[in-house]
């Protein structure tokens, strides 16, 4: 089911960006040679009108071949990408940049449509207590407020895991208050190696409510809300990249996730339900955008870098140049995911995966 899952979402998202780009040569007159899911070599094809849709053997992206896009000569001069306006180009080239992130705010827009916004309250509510935890011995309940920890006052989730982190696995003090008022005392042990998927306590906690604004005003509310979860992952993922990026330059391996990773926590977040998953697809979307932006031959970043050293020089960088670069760049581009693969696999088997 997870494989089934991975597949489905990567493919939504792929087909979403590559259709920005799809529309956009549309709407600038150019002829859409081939509209691919993956990287040849092609598995299956379909011609319909002028374009010829197909899926690919390597599974980890997609493309659009535009007609013009890498020759110097063409007969229909009108339909060639290359000989359309810098404006009509660059409109096609980020046009999959721009749809991956309309779909990261339609995702969030959704999210806050049917789950509301959150709103910090300045209590950590115990929203769910695992079985023969230690929370669970301790008495601690469904809906508990946890008012001190250790006698100190505890307003945000990160304030309680903090202190909770600071007992190491000695007995803590605990003041709760229940759902009638009452505050009781309770001594709780943290465990140093919990299980997977449960913290030192056994607990899930929350510091935010849930508001439903009018159902008027939701379209609105929602729209704005998703917008700004997007714009607020945006600067994530570009800090995050530029981090990789600085720690590759000083020697240092960056901590990135490539398509074994994300696998991974496609099944972690699926078991979480339906707006886990909705949300994931958002974030995922918003770094599929932020990485095809990077200033990389072959890459939607690097198409416009070459539209930009046109502008300056006032000429085209010599097509056969600029073929070379964008072959050269799907080769490193090959190799990093390679890369990145193997050190997601050998995080799931412990660091046993010797590497020559």
């Amino acid at each position: 089911m997870t494989l089934l899952i991975f597949v489905v979402l990567l493919s939504i998202l792929v087909f979403v960006h590559e259709l920005g780009h799809y529309l956009a040569a549309r709407r600038a007159g150019i002829k859409v040679e081939e509209f691919g899911f993956g990287f040849p070599p092609r598995v299956w094809s379909k011609k319909i009108g002028e374009t010829l849709f197909s899926i690919n053997l390597i599974p980890i992206g997609g493309f659009v071949r535009l007609y013009g896009e890498d020759e110097s000569v063409v007969k229909d001069k009108e339909r060639a990408f290359y000989h359309k306006g810098k404006l009509a180009r660059v409109s096609i080239v980020i046009a999959g940049v721009v749809m991956n992130i309309l779909l990261a705010v339609a995702a969030f827009s959704i999210l806050v449509w049917v789950t509301g916004i959150p709103k910090e309250t300045g209590k950590v509510q115990i929203l769910e207590v695992a079985e023969g935890s230690p929370a669970a011995i301790a008495g601690i309940q469904k809906d508990d407020i946890v008012v001190s920890v250790e006698g100190q006052s505890v307003y945000e989730t990160n304030v309680f895991v903090e202190l909770v982190g600071q007992s190491g696995d000695a007995e803590t003090s605990l003041v709760i208050e229940r759902g009638d008022g009452q505050e009781v005392i309770l001594g709780v042990t943290p465990r140093s190696d919990p299980p997977e998927g449960e913290g030192a306590l056994g607990v899930v906690i929350s510091s935010v409510e849930m508001i439903q604004p009018p159902i008027w005003q939701r379209p609105f509310v929602s729209v704005w809300y998703g917008a700004g979860e997007a714009i607020f992952w945006v600067k994530t993922v570009a800090v995050a990249v530029a981090t990789s990026v600085s720690q590759l330059i000083h020697g240092e391996t960056p901590q990135v996730t490539g398509p074994v990773g994300i696998f991974q926590m496609t099944g972690a977040v699926a078991r979480q339900g339906i707006f886990a998953l909705i949300s994931f697809a958002g974030i995922i979307s918003i770094n599929l955008a932020v990485l095809n932006i990077l200033p990389i031959p072959a890459l939607d970043g690097g198409r416009l870098l070459f539209i930009i050293v046109e502008t300056i020089f006032g000429r085209r960088v010599v097509p056969a140049v600029e073929r070379y670069a964008h072959a050269g760049g799907m080769v490193l581009l090959l190799f990093l995911i390679l890369a990145v693969t193997v050190m997601d696999v050998r995080r799931l088997l412990g660091g046993f995966l010797p590497i020559p």
